[in-house]
């Protein structure tokens, strides 16, 4: 059987935005992942970005997130827009703020699409916007005891 893009399965959901949200407590990878879930999906992508160890060549101690108000607004603003460009069957998006350890989950997006290639697709927009245009931002602590702020946007 051929396959045809006029079955509903093929089409973008009507409400796909499942979860936008700013937390101060532990993210749950199984929580964004099961917020995508649609029975059209071929495709589900997931992205989780951790606190690593060092950047830019120094070691880093300790790691905090800080928003601007808006920023959760922001965030459903880039996935309705991702999800207008994409056949989007469902998205989630949620971002750690507050004193974070190495290892600690920061932000964590799925995408589910009905092929692969458009839900990697659409969640590499979907977390490079984010990172990009949402006013989050990270102080970092390094090892010699310089500290630096970087901003997402």
């Amino acid at each position: 059987m051929a396959p045809s893009n006029d079955h509903p399965g093929e089409q973008p959901a009507q409400d796909p935005v499942k979860l936008i949200a700013i937390r101060e407590t532990a993210l749950s990878v199984d929580e964004v992942f099961t917020a995508v879930g649609d029975a059209a999906a071929g495709g589900t992508a997931l992205f989780v970005g951790t606190v690593r160890n060092h950047d830019g060549g120094a070691d880093v101690d300790a790691l905090g997130y800080s928003c601007h108000p808006s920023a959760e607004a922001e965030m459903r603003r880039i996935a309705e827009k991702v999800a207008a460009e994409y056949p989007v069957r469902a998205l989630a998006a949620v971002h750690r703020v507050g004193d974070l350890t190495v290892g600690d989950l920061a932000v964590v997006v799925a995408v589910s699409c009905p092929h692969r290639g458009e839900a990697f697709e659409a969640c590499r927009r979907l977390i490079d916007d984010l990172k990009h245009e949402v006013p989050i931002w990270k102080h970092q602590t390094f090892s010699d005891g310089t500290e630096e702020w970087v901003g997402a946007c």
